[in-house]
């Protein structure tokens, strides 16, 4: 049995052609919809694994002041919530470095969850200092911070802005 020699006309080389080059432009297309999915969906992921450190921390510093609310009839105000914001993320590399910051911030001040408001706001020159003297590594990059609004009420507010640079 003989099998007719269709690639040697020119009709059936096109054909080939351009399915081949159909399914190489198909592919790429699914490359970068897997790869942009996969990119947000890991910005979200990021988000709710911090809200649910901050949750978590934020729960055991109450857990902790109701205990010592039984104790004691009339308190003063005392921290509750830590919000960082990034004034500049667009000069940060990645918007997914922008949620490990906050959260790197969050840790390094964390400690003043329960505490008066009083107490800290006597000594916010100490954790200013501690903030923008601290270098941050995130993803191979060096992040310096600088506090531009601070505010101390039940929800301490920052307001930094992150600049990258190289430490060497």
């Amino acid at each position: 049995m003989h099998i007719p020699p269709y690639y040697k006309k020119s009709t059936w080389q096109r054909f080939l052609a351009g399915a081949f080059a159909g399914a190489i432009i198909a592919y790429l297309i699914f490359v970068y919809m897997f790869g942009s999915m996969y990119g947000d969906m890991l910005e979200e992921n990021r988000e709710l694994k911090s809200e649910v450190t901050e949750l978590k921390n934020r729960n055991e510093a109450l857990l902790d002041d109701n205990k010592d609310l039984d104790k004691k009839t009339k308190e003063e105000a005392k921290v509750e919530t830590i919000e960082i914001t990034v004034i500049n993320p667009n000069d940060l590399p990645d918007r997914l470095i922008i949620h490990e910051l906050e959260n790197l911030i969050k840790d390094e001040i964390d400690h003043i969850v329960g505490k008066k408001v009083s107490l800290i706001s006597e000594s916010y020159e100490l954790m200013t200092s501690t903030i923008e003297n601290k270098d941050f590594t995130i993803d191979d990059f060096d992040i310096q911070v600088t506090i531009k609004k601070l505010v101390i009420t039940k929800a301490v507010e920052l307001s930094v802005k992150a600049e990258v640079y190289s430490g060497t």
